[in-house]
């Protein structure tokens, strides 16, 4: 195994799903000479699949962000609506009088 592939999958082996992992240790078992020309193809699909999970994980927390933010705006809304109501029912009932 080379050094930076070892590398990228040790520090990444909670971010990788198994099957890819047993994938890497099923290259890094082959003979040197067809392991040296998958290696670069590993890493690039070992950086981009940690990529992806990274974007992912950026997607699912702006999602959640909204979902919170579409939550106190939803409560804003409400409540500027019963203002608005309480308001609409004392101008009236000062116009009645």
């Amino acid at each position: 195994m080379s050094e930076v592939t070892n590398k990228t999958v040790a520090n990444s082996e909670d971010q990788l799903p198994a099957d890819f992992l047993r994938l890497c240790d099923a290259i890094h078992a082959l003979p040197a000479e067809h392991r040296l020309a998958l290696e670069p193809l590993l890493s690039r699909v070992t950086d981009s699949t940690r990529r992806r999970r990274r974007i992912l994980s950026l997607v699912q927390d702006a999602l959640s962000q909204l979902r919170l933010d579409m939550k106190y705006l939803m409560f804003d809304l409400e409540a500027t609506r019963r203002e608005r109501d309480e308001y609409r029912e004392k101008l009236e009932h000062y116009e009645d009088e």
